[in-house]
């Protein structure tokens, strides 16, 4: 009879050396094979090459000190440009004496974008922490800003409106009294401000010398048209996956000619016509700001390829859903914030953060209408005739910032992905 050992005695061997560690892990992922143990042969000496020759000339024989490009001749880098040029290329025109005001507007809106990442802050404290932020981000960068009356009850009747919608069902008594109030109070006054009745009364808060946004440049304009950009054509794009699903055909049919009109021109496309066609179809002696006009367009276009990722992730989403919706009694605006979007957007995270980051890097394209945002003003450091000759060093710089941005969004992405799906992955 086979004497069998009891399964709490037996001796556990290890496995072989060879198969685990640094070595084991390169024996199975770099040399499983002799076509492959050459190709990673090759690919080391190459990248080796390559890395050596670009250390060379970027440390070695780099220049890090000079007063003009002409001490940077014969050698490696000229990263003394980017000492010389360093705050107009992140500032561009704005007044030189006062470039703190767009640092400290950046660091602003960085705080605003960190904070936001934190789910703990996915509440009320959310609004507030935009709204403290926008309105620093933008006294900082005109250096003052006037707030008429009529600015104030557009957004009591929204906020108190939006409040009736979402809470109208599920508010305790007070609370919707207090939303219905905030209406009120702001449809009441938008109509006596339309007659006359109340004067065109305003708060200005002008602590700093005013700034035009013509000397607006660098940094501060790409996030600026990239944040605003993107958090306004977010809902909007919202709304119009929306109402291309609707079963009203007058709806569809808008939201439909809408997107497809605007998916089928380029960004280019439609910031000239913000800025060139736009002027001659106002009315005599009115006028509006070029950024404003170019940060609209940004919202339009984005909107439209955000409604296409949001369909997407709609119509993902089983029948049974929409069904069991509708089964306890909710109504249409309470089916689609509460059951629907969540589960939607959660499955179009990669593609929004990949459109995200794309928008990110086009706000380039704004120098077709004279704004200079951080890559055109790093262009324009090489028109001076001291420090021309170097292009590679501004642009290898420019790269550098635009990749922290683009790596940090999608790491965050990863990381968003991974914990709102914790409850579905396999």
């Amino acid at each position: 009879m086979t004497d069998v050992m009891p399964a709490g005695e037996r001796r556990q061997l290890a496995p072989p050396t060879v198969e685990t560690g640094v070595f084991g892990w390169m024996r199975k992922n770099l040399f499983s094979s002799w076509g492959n143990g050459i190709t990673t042969i090759v690919l080391i000496v190459v990248v080796a090459w390559i890395l050596s020759n670009f250390l060379h000339w970027a440390l070695f024989t780099a220049t890090f000190d000079a007063k003009s490009g002409a001490e940077c001749r014969g050698h490696g880098a000229c990263w003394a440009l980017i000492r010389e040029k360093y705050r107009y290329i992140f500032f561009g025109s704005f007044p030189y004496e006062q470039h703190w005001r767009p640092l400290f507007a950046v660091i602003a809106m960085l705080a605003m974008l960190i904070l936001s990442s934190d789910r703990r802050m996915w509440n009320k404290r959310l609004i507030a922490i935009w709204g403290i932020g926008s309105f620093i981000t933008f006294l900082l960068m005109f250096g003052e800003i006037s707030i008429s009356i009529s600015l104030i009850l557009f957004m009591a009747l929204a906020v108190g409106g939006l409040g009736m919608i979402l809470r109208g069902s599920i508010a305790p008594p007070a609370e919707l009294n207090g939303w219905r109030a905030l209406a009120g109070i702001g449809a009441v006054g938008l109509v006596l401000r339309m007659v006359g009745v109340l004067p065109a009364w305003g708060l200005a808060i002008a602590p700093f010398s005013y700034v035009e946004t013509g000397l607006w440049g660098g940094i501060p304009v790409t996030m600026i048209l990239a944040t605003y950009g993107l958090l306004f054509a977010f809902p909007f794009g919202i709304l119009l996956a929306l109402g291309r699903r609707s079963n009203l055909p007058l709806i569809k049919g808008l939201c439909v000619g809408f997107i497809e009109l605007i998916r089928g021109v380029p960004l280019i496309s439609l910031l000239i016509m913000a800025s060139v066609m736009l002027p001659l179809f106002l009315p005599s002696g009115m006028n509006i700001d070029k950024f404003l006009r170019a940060q609209v367009a940004v919202i339009l276009f984005a909107g439209a390829y955000i409604a296409e990722i949001i369909r997407g992730g709609l119509q993902s989403l089983p029948k049974g859903q929409f069904e069991a919706a509708d089964a306890v009694g909710l109504n249409y605006v309470q089916k689609t914030t509460l059951i629907i979007l969540p589960q939607a957007l959660r499955v179009v995270i990669p593609p929004l953060i990949n459109t995200f980051i794309g928008f990110f890097k086009d706000t380039s394209l704004v120098l077709i209408i004279g704004i200079f945002d951080f890559l055109n003003t790093a262009n324009q450091a090489l028109v001076d005739p001291n420090w021309a000759g170097f292009p590679g060093e501004v642009y290898l710089f420019a790269a550098f910032v635009y990749f922290c941005f683009c790596y940090s969004m999608s790491r965050y992405s990863k990381y968003l992905e991974i914990e709102l799906n914790k409850g579905t992955r396999r």
